[in-house]
């Protein structure tokens, strides 16, 4: 899949595409009517592999205008296309937001673990430029301006600060089956078991919530069509994804200004170049993953904004705003972790011209120190060209670095 809106897009691969919802979709349908055969509540369970496909998409999409959502759409086609006895109990017991929703966090499962391997890379990365530069003494600028001396393996282990921050926020996330039926009672699935002499038809019915959430993989829970936690959930951990590389993308495009010169972006053919100016060798990474963190947050504003507006038993209209929104913050977080793992797999790091701008600044960068030292009273001499508790700082973090690449063997 390619995106000439956004560059880059290929890298997401399958992720969150409408081919990839559809095959989610079919997947919850299958597990359900799985769980309904298997409880004796359906005589048996169509084989729903293979009836419909990428080839299906376009009418499927034509026809969701007609009800609002692609389900009807995709349950009528599978009831036709289905053989034997089975055909007949696709769907029945859900509504169309199960499908959608439990459909939508399969996908999101799926973008969140290819976003937490290459947050594991990005942080084997940082861990390897924190330490290694953990005396390379470069000038500290805060406001734009010269501050005091500091480290460019501390602004590493910064940058890795935030990257375990997001892999943090993505180990919180759940992701729970969505099965309420019409109004989130669960009234067709109860009325389905009596029929069918289950002793317990209120127990049979939540069973079959939990064991479609087994068959999928996913956590067992209560109905949640208007209380949308899960998903601004997974929107803000997104965001927390692009906001840590949206921080190390503006310092790597800052510090690789001709004027500063202190890292610059891995190169590669064809990258990095203009139409007009033949001299130019553009940080393109670090503008597409900043891109990626201006854009990530409205985008998860709408999910929010949704969430608040969920109205009655089932939403008219904010439901329906989540699902592009979902997908596009989804895939473009996937896109900006590949173009981020590029970006800390090859950057240069000038310790030179570090060292050279920090000496040629020696003069206002001990400045501090040098007040300190006054206020400190006679006998004080000035730290100049120290980096304080620099080096403690980089070992703390290095330490989380080390428990978190432990967790993942």
């Amino acid at each position: 899949m390619t995106d000439l809106f956004w560059p880059g897009d290929e890298r997401a691969g399958d992720l969150f595409t409408e081919r990839a919802w559809l095959s989610a979709m079919v997947a919850v349908e299958q597990a359900w009517a799985d769980s309904l055969a298997g409880a004796g509540i359906a005589p048996a369970a169509a084989d729903l592999s293979g009836l419909v496909g990428a080839d299906d998409l376009p009418d499927l999409a034509r026809a969701a205008e007609g009800g609002g959502n692609p389900v009807i759409a995709l349950v009528r086609l599978l009831r036709e296309r289905a053989d034997g006895p089975g055909a007949a109990w696709v769907h029945r017991g859900l509504t169309s937001q199960d499908v959608v929703d439990t459909a939508l966090v399969l996908c999101a499962r799926d973008t969140v673990a290819r976003v937490r391997s290459e947050l594991r890379r990005q942080a084997g990365h940082l861990a390897g430029l924190a330490d290694a530069h953990r005396n390379t003494v470069m000038a500290g600028r805060t406001l734009t301006q010269h501050a005091v001396p500091t480290t460019f393996g501390l602004k590493a282990a910064g940058w890795l600060g935030g990257v375990l921050d997001a892999a943090d926020a993505l180990d919180r996330l759940r992701f729970p089956v969505q099965v309420g039926g019409a109004a989130g009672t669960l009234s067709a699935v109860v009325d389905l078991a009596r029929a069918r002499g289950a002793a317990d038809p209120v127990a049979a019915a939540t069973d079959l919530a939990a064991a479609t959430a087994r068959r999928l993989g996913l956590e067992p829970a209560p109905p949640w069509h208007t209380s949308r936690g899960t998903v601004t959930a997974l929107g803000d951990a997104l965001v927390a994804c692009t906001d840590a590389w949206g921080r190390l993308a503006a310092d790597v495009a800052t510090l690789s200004r001709p004027e500063i010169a202190e890292v610059a972006e891995p190169a590669a053919d064809g990258r990095g170049g203009s139409s007009t100016m033949p001299h130019k060798r553009n940080p393109v990474l670090s503008v597409l993953v900043r891109r990626a963190a201006l854009a990530a947050p409205p985008l998860a504003s709408t999910l929010h904004l949704a969430s608040a507006l969920a109205v009655d038993e089932r939403p008219d209209g904010a439901w329906h705003a989540e699902w592009a929104a979902l997908r596009t913050l989804a895939r473009r977080t996937a896109v900006a972790a590949s173009q981020t793992g590029e970006l800390l797999a090859g950057l240069r790091v000038d310790a030179d011209r570090m060292a050279a701008t920090a000496e040629g600044a020696r003069e206002g960068l001990a400045a501090e120190a040098r007040a300190v030292a006054a206020f400190a009273g006679a006998g004080t001499e000035p730290a100049e060209g120290t980096a304080g508790a620099a080096d403690a700082l980089v070992d703390a973090v290095l330490v989380r670095a080390d428990r978190f690449m432990e967790t993942d063997t």
